[in-house]
């Protein structure tokens, strides 16, 4: 509770100061003070090590700055990759080791929004070394890895991008600040669709209990559950990033995009330019990019792109499930290369009237058959969801209650339309930005004109009974879904 009136009461009050102030210094104290100040109720523990990194990067990227070498730059890069595996990923070793000696470090604490701040911190280093000018102070720097709206969970954002934005001068329009305010109402809005399915409309019968509960499933549970799942992750995971890129809009800073409507895509390879854009970005030009530029055969190219993947699944845990989820993906986007070749080679284009939907329910059982890896508890467990999934005879039954049936295709079916009318509306809501309403555009131009005054009043109602919702069935004010990685 304490944290979130922090938030709110520094958000406006930076907001106030860059809609009023011009003072580059006045506005990057400000905005420094109150993002450290935030990031100080996590634990002072976990700002004394962000400010450690945040310095012993500085002087890094300096050194490289005066003497590029490919030397200091992997010094840079393995200093950061002891730090973050130090906190993420020592810990869990060290419960499974014998030695009594790392048994400390069992218990050792992962700081909030490690993995995004250390993953900015070596794209800084990367830039440096690739020749950009980057001329920032301490001063700024500090606040490039502490900016409060993305510090916990992203999007990952760049210094070339963010630079030229802390020095701007230029108040903050209102063009700005009230689309910031509706993506930050949108974004809690998702998020607390999310924790409704996390937790069920009975309470205890949501996608949680789906997989920490039950021990038996069948073809069709699985289904359920991974369809289910995808859209809570997607809900939060987005909604977390509405609010960050909001908050970062109100105050006139743009940052990076995180989703674009991913359960629209084709192919796993639209897939992941759409679901956490920010970072497939940062792995496809500091991991992948450089991979594969090492040799010209196809073969390196595709081991490096099923390298990059396999990195991006142990980024967020390194486990046996996160390693076979990031080797997953990477065989698929490794199969779907393979498949444009053999097009391109035989000179074969399907009709787009059938390929296109054959395509995309393709992708979707593709991509929500994935999720088995990302949220089963065990190798044991996940084994025994495909199987189920495998098994003709385990779809005469489900062990599931109905409600959560109903829940997941109630949300899949709402999210669907909200998007089908979006698309509707959104020509319209353009040709009423940019010129007079045509004369036919009814009762859609009329909607579209005036969506700001019939959306509010319905965004409160749903938002009102989603909060009665889990609240009455003991919802858990737990973080972000994403937080944990």
């Amino acid at each position: 509770m304490f944290q979130g009136i922090l938030y709110c009461l520094l958000f406006l009050l930076c907001v106030l100061i860059f809609a009023k102030v011009r003072s580059r210094v006045a506005r990057q104290t400000v905005l420094l003070i109150a993002s450290y100040a935030l990031y100080v109720t996590w634990g002072p523990w976990f700002a004394a090590v962000l400010a450690s990194s945040t310095v012993l990067n500085f002087l890094i990227g300096r050194w490289l700055q005066r003497r590029p070498s490919g030397a200091i730059l992997s010094l840079g890069i393995l200093l950061n990759l002891a730090l973050l595996g130090s906190f993420k990923y020592l810990p869990e070793v060290a419960v499974h080791l014998p030695f009594s000696s790392l048994q400390t470090f069992s218990h050792l604490a992962q700081p909030l929004g490690l993995s995004f701040w250390t993953f900015q911190a070596m794209s800084y280093l990367f830039d440096l070394y690739r020749g950009e000018e980057l001329d920032a102070s301490l001063f700024e720097f500090a606040l490039y890895m502490v900016f409060f709206p993305v510090t916990i969970a992203g999007p990952v954002c760049r210094m070339p991008d963010m630079l030229p934005q802390f020095r701007s001068e230029t108040l903050t329009p209102w063009d700005d600040i009230g689309p910031g305010f509706r993506r930050i109402a949108t974004g809690v809005f998702m998020v607390q669709l999310a924790k409704l399915l996390g937790q069920g409309i009975l309470g205890g019968d949501g996608i949680a209990s789906g997989f920490d509960r039950v021990t038996h499933w069948s073809g069709t549970d699985v289904w359920c559950l991974t369809l289910g799942y995808g859209l809570q992750l997607f809900l939060d995971f987005a909604g977390y990033s509405h609010i960050a890129i909001g908050a970062a809009q109100a105050m006139g800073f743009i940052v990076p995009e995180n989703f674009a409507r991913p359960f629209q895509s084709t192919n796993v390879s639209i897939f992941w330019t759409r679901w956490h854009m920010s970072l497939s970005f940062w792995i496809r030009n500091y991991v992948f990019l450089p991979l594969a530029m090492l040799r010209r055969e196809v073969w390196w190219r595709n081991l490096a792109l099923l390298i990059a993947m396999i990195l991006f699944g142990l980024w967020h845990k390194a486990t046996v499930l996160f390693l076979l989820w990031g080797c997953y993906h990477g065989l698929l986007l490794v199969l779907h290369r393979q498949m444009q070749q053999m097009q391109r080679k035989f000179d074969w284009e399907p009709a787009a009237k059938f390929w296109i939907p054959v395509s995309w329910i393709a992708t979707m059982l593709l991509i929500n058959l994935g999720w088995i890896f990302f949220r089963a508890n065990s190798l044991p467990e996940a084994g025994q969801m495909l199987a189920a999934v495998l098994s003709p005879t385990s779809y005469g039954s489900h062990f599931l209650g109905g409600s959560l049936y109903l829940l997941v295709a109630a949300l899949a079916v709402g999210y669907a339309i909200v998007v089908f009318v979006s698309d509707i509306l959104e020509p319209y809501s353009s040709e009423a930005q940019t010129s007079e309403p045509a004369p036919d555009a009814g009762i859609i131009g009329f909607m579209a004109r005036s969506r700001w005054f019939w959306l509010p009043p319905l965004y409160a109602l749903a938002l009102i009974f989603l909060l009665i919702v889990t609240l009455t069935r003991g919802a858990s004010t737990a973080q972000f879904m994403y937080n944990k990685f």
